[in-house]
Protein backbone atom coordinates (compact mmCIF):
# COMPACT_ATOMS: atom_id res chain seq x y z
CA UNK A 1 0.00 0.00 0.00
CA UNK A 2 1.07 3.57 -0.48
CA UNK A 3 1.96 6.11 2.16
CA UNK A 4 -1.44 7.82 2.24
CA UNK A 5 -3.22 4.57 2.98
CA UNK A 6 -0.77 3.67 5.75
CA UNK A 7 -1.27 7.10 7.30
CA UNK A 8 -5.04 6.85 7.02
CA UNK A 9 -5.25 3.33 8.44
CA UNK A 10 -2.88 4.19 11.30
CA UNK A 11 -4.62 7.47 12.06
CA UNK A 12 -1.60 9.71 11.48
CA UNK A 13 -0.51 12.25 8.89
CA UNK A 14 1.55 11.38 5.84
CA UNK A 15 4.14 13.75 7.29
CA UNK A 16 4.36 11.56 10.43
CA UNK A 17 4.95 8.43 8.35
CA UNK A 18 7.72 10.19 6.45
CA UNK A 19 9.23 11.41 9.73
CA UNK A 20 9.23 7.90 11.20
CA UNK A 21 11.04 6.66 8.12
CA UNK A 22 13.53 9.54 8.22
CA UNK A 23 14.26 8.66 11.86
CA UNK A 24 14.90 5.02 10.96
CA UNK A 25 11.86 3.83 12.91
CA UNK A 26 9.96 2.57 9.88
CA UNK A 27 11.01 1.08 6.56
CA UNK A 28 9.37 0.76 3.17
CA UNK A 29 10.20 -0.67 -0.17
CA UNK A 30 10.45 1.61 -3.17
CA UNK A 31 8.83 1.14 -6.53
CA UNK A 32 10.94 1.71 -9.67
CA UNK A 33 9.46 5.23 -9.77
CA UNK A 34 10.53 5.86 -6.16
CA UNK A 35 7.13 5.60 -4.48
CA UNK A 36 7.09 4.14 -0.99
CA UNK A 37 5.21 0.89 -0.48
CA UNK A 38 4.19 -0.59 2.85
CA UNK A 39 2.53 -3.73 4.22
CA UNK A 40 -0.03 -4.26 6.97
CA UNK A 41 2.89 -4.79 9.35
CA UNK A 42 3.97 -1.17 8.86
CA UNK A 43 0.46 0.04 9.77
CA UNK A 44 0.79 -1.80 13.07
CA UNK A 45 4.32 -0.45 13.48
CA UNK A 46 3.07 3.13 13.06
CA UNK A 47 0.34 2.52 15.65
CA UNK A 48 2.98 1.11 18.01
CA UNK A 49 5.23 4.13 17.43
CA UNK A 50 2.28 6.41 18.21
CA UNK A 51 1.80 4.65 21.57
CA UNK A 52 5.48 5.13 22.38
CA UNK A 53 5.32 8.83 21.49
CA UNK A 54 2.12 9.17 23.54
CA UNK A 55 4.07 7.73 26.49
CA UNK A 56 6.44 10.69 26.17
CA UNK A 57 9.36 8.92 24.53
CA UNK A 58 11.60 10.73 22.07
CA UNK A 59 12.55 9.41 18.64
CA UNK A 60 16.03 8.66 19.96
CA UNK A 61 14.69 6.65 22.89
CA UNK A 62 12.26 4.80 20.63
CA UNK A 63 15.13 3.91 18.30
CA UNK A 64 16.99 2.49 21.30
CA UNK A 65 13.97 0.35 22.24
CA UNK A 66 13.19 -1.03 18.80
CA UNK A 67 15.84 -3.80 18.80
CA UNK A 68 13.82 -5.48 21.55
CA UNK A 69 10.77 -5.35 19.30
CA UNK A 70 12.56 -6.29 16.09
CA UNK A 71 14.88 -8.97 17.51
CA UNK A 72 13.53 -10.13 20.86
CA UNK A 73 16.16 -11.54 23.20
CA UNK A 74 16.84 -11.53 26.90
CA UNK A 75 19.62 -8.97 26.46
CA UNK A 76 17.43 -6.69 24.33
CA UNK A 77 14.59 -7.07 26.82
CA UNK A 78 16.86 -6.16 29.75
CA UNK A 79 18.19 -3.14 27.85
CA UNK A 80 14.67 -2.01 26.92
CA UNK A 81 13.41 -2.33 30.48
CA UNK A 82 16.40 -0.37 31.79
CA UNK A 83 15.87 2.36 29.17
CA UNK A 84 12.17 2.59 29.99
CA UNK A 85 12.99 2.83 33.70
CA UNK A 86 15.36 5.72 32.93
CA UNK A 87 12.60 7.45 30.96
CA UNK A 88 10.10 6.88 33.76
CA UNK A 89 12.57 8.39 36.26
CA UNK A 90 13.18 11.35 33.96
CA UNK A 91 9.43 11.90 33.61
CA UNK A 92 8.93 11.58 37.37
CA UNK A 93 11.55 14.27 37.99
CA UNK A 94 9.93 16.49 35.36
CA UNK A 95 6.52 15.97 36.96
CA UNK A 96 7.94 16.93 40.37
CA UNK A 97 9.42 20.10 38.85
CA UNK A 98 6.10 20.95 37.20
CA UNK A 99 4.22 20.38 40.47
CA UNK A 100 6.64 22.67 42.28
CA UNK A 101 6.17 25.32 39.61
CA UNK A 102 2.39 24.95 39.86
CA UNK A 103 2.57 25.29 43.65
CA UNK A 104 4.63 28.48 43.29
CA UNK A 105 2.11 29.86 40.82
CA UNK A 106 -0.76 28.99 43.18
CA UNK A 107 1.01 30.84 46.01
CA UNK A 108 1.59 33.86 43.77
CA UNK A 109 -2.06 33.86 42.70
CA UNK A 110 -3.22 33.62 46.33
CA UNK A 111 -1.00 36.56 47.28
CA UNK A 112 -2.28 38.59 44.32
CA UNK A 113 -5.90 37.79 45.20
CA UNK A 114 -5.34 38.77 48.84
CA UNK A 115 -3.69 42.01 47.75
CA UNK A 116 -6.61 42.72 45.46
CA UNK A 117 -9.13 42.06 48.25
CA UNK A 118 -7.36 44.38 50.69
CA UNK A 119 -6.45 47.08 48.17
CA UNK A 120 -9.82 47.43 46.48
CA UNK A 121 -12.19 46.20 49.15
CA UNK A 122 -15.21 48.46 49.43
CA UNK A 123 -14.94 50.75 52.40
CA UNK A 124 -17.67 49.50 54.71
CA UNK A 125 -17.37 52.20 57.40
CA UNK A 126 -17.23 55.57 55.65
Amino acid sequence: MRIGEVASRAGVSVRSVRYYEDQGLLTSTRSPSGQRHYTDAEVERVRFLQRLYAAGLSSRTIAELLPCVDSPSEDHSDAALERMAQERDRLSAHIADLMSTRDSLNALMAAAQEDRRTRWAPAAHH
